[in-house]
C-alpha cells in the first residue's frame, strides 16, 4: 500500500480497487466505491450486497432506488463521482449470514477510510447508512442504537445525517416513525439539491 501524503486521490482509488485484504471472502474481493476531490456529498453505507457485487455498481438494487428517492436525485446524478462519493464501511461483499448479509469486514475501514477522506476536502454532507457508518463517523456522539441516532438527527445536521438502511425490510420501521418521511427526508432533499446545484 502506498502511504505518501502526496499520493493523488485517483492513484489511491486505483490502489483500493486492487485491494486483496479480504481475499477469503466467499465471492472474492471486488472493492466498490467512487469518489473525487470535488464531491460534496458522501454516501457512507455498510458494504455491497450480492447483486451490487455481481453488477460492479454500488447501490445497483432496490435499496439503491429507495436511497436515491430519499435524496431526491436520479441515477445519473448519484453516479456522478464529481458530485457524490460512495464509500461503504466495507468495500467488498462480505457474504451472507443467518439473517442477511454479514457486517462489513473490520480490516477495510482502518486500512483505507481516513486516507480517502483526507483527499476529499469538498465533502459538506455525509449520509450515514446503518450503525457501522454511524459509529465510525459520529464517534463518541453516536448513540447506542440506530433508532436513537436517527431520532436525534438534528444534532448532527447539517454536516451529517444518520439513516436506517433503505432496504425494503425497513418499511415497517419507517411506518412506525413517520417523522422520517414528514420532516427528515424533505430537509435532506433540500440540502442535497443545494449541494449539487
Amino acid at each position: 500500500m502506498g502511504s505518501t501524503r502526496t499520493q493523488s486521490l485517483q492513484s489511491l482509488l486505483t490502489e483500493v480497487r486492487r485491494c486483496t485484504l479480504c481475499k477469503g471472502l466467499p465471492l472474492g474481493p471486488k472493492p466498490l466505491l467512487q469518489g473525487s476531490s470535488t464531491a460534496r456529498i458522501l454516501i457512507a453505507g455498510q458494504a455491497p450486497g450480492r447483486r451490487t457485487h455481481e453488477s460492479g455498481i454500488p447501490f445497483d438494487d432496490v435499496s439503491g432506488d429507495r436511497l436515491r428517492a430519499w435524496l431526491g436525485i436520479d441515477r445519473d446524478t448519484f453516479y456522478d463521482a464529481s458530485r457524490i462519493a460512495i464509500l461503504p464501511m466495507g468495500f467488498c461483499y462480505p457474504g451472507t449470514g443467518k439473517s442477511g448479509d454479514l457486517p462489513p469486514r473490520k480490516e477495510c475501514a482502518p486500512a483505507w477510510r481516513d486516507r480517502l477522506l483526507e483527499r476529499m476536502p469538498a465533502i459538506r454532507l455525509t449520509v450515514l447508512i446503518g450503525m457501522h457508518a454511524h459509529r465510525w463517523h459520529l464517534g463518541e456522539a453516536s448513540n447506542k442504537t440506530l433508532m436513537a441516532n436517527v431520532a436525534n438527527w438534528e444534532a448532527f445536521w447539517p454536516d451529517a445525517i444518520p439513516l436506517p438502511h433503505p432496504s425494503p425490510r425497513n418499511a415497517m420501521w419507517l411506518k412506525k416513525n413517520p417523522y422520517v418521511e414528514a420532516t427528515l427526508l424533505p430537509k435532506l432533499k433540500r440540502r442535497v439539491r443545494k449541494l449539487i446545484a
